[in-house]
């Protein structure tokens, strides 16, 4: 964890480093006399938590939103101060806490862990939604099946054809192997509906056309896929399949 303490007065930042070094002793301490100073620091370094005086030389310590847009800061701030006037001025800028001078040291532990906590939180957030960005380009080429085992990443390139089987759906691989996954046909119809290649012909069968070998016009319409399998083509879905195949393939 890392702290920036910031005060005009030597005394008052040597009080709160000796208490805070005392407290959490794997920390790294940062310390600052003026607002300008402080910034310049949050922007160079990760700073956690901020200890910030209200009342100093130059610059009031309300004024440091001026300098970061609301939604780029990922610190805490515990505004300290002598006044208590200043304290609604401190949370209408969100701070997590504020604390009165002179400090007293089981205040200041309370809350340095309770902005501690805040900020674990606003690590978690970033995390889930790095996440979510990561699956989301990942999602680009690949699909997540829920088998019943867990969850398969599988290459869209390496899916054959999905076939309705009730509630559930068997996935036919180009390895041959098959994937009873715990969804509906309808879920990957509606998933896949932005890639042109997969297409629905039939009620059961949605298909990926890379595999498709040859179109077979009789009295029943069909299609063969490059594994043999023979799928069958609603009439209803004849003419938009010539018109998706003339569109890709001619």
């Amino acid at each position: 964890m890392t702290f920036l303490v910031v005060d005009d007065e030597r005394s008052a930042r040597k009080l709160l480093y000796t208490f805070l070094k005392e407290h959490f002793t794997e920390s790294t301490i940062y310390e600052a006399d003026t607002l300008k100073a402080a910034v310049n620091l949050l922007k160079e370094k990760t700073i956690d938590v901020v200890f910030l005086d209200i009342e100093m030389p130059e610059e009031n310590g309300l004024e440091i939103i001026r300098y970061f847009e609301p939604s780029s800061i990922q610190f805490e701030i515990i505004f300290t101060t002598a006044y208590h006037q200043f304290a609604i001025d401190a949370f209408k800028l969100n701070a997590i806490d504020y604390l009165l001078k002179p400090i007293d040291e089981d205040e200041l532990i309370k809350a340095t862990h309770k902005a501690l906590e805040k900020q674990a939180q606003h690590k978690i957030g970033a995390k889930i939604e790095n996440l979510k960005k990561a699956l989301q380009q990942l999602s680009v080429s690949k699909i997540a099946l829920e088998v019943p085992k867990g969850i398969l990443f599988m290459e869209l390139e390496d899916i054959i054809y999905f076939e309705a089987d009730g509630m559930y759906t068997n996935v036919h691989l180009k390895n041959n192997e098959t994937k009873l996954v715990c969804k509906p046909l309808k879920f990957f119809t509606d998933q896949l509906e932005s890639k042109p290649m997969f297409f629905k012909c039939h009620r059961s069968y949605l298909i990926n056309l890379h595999f498709v070998k040859e179109l077979v016009k009789n009295e029943g319409d069909y299609l063969i896929l490059q594994n043999q399998t023979h799928i069958p083509i609603a009439k209803s879905k004849k003419e938009q399949l010539l018109t998706v195949i003339k569109d890709i393939f001619l």
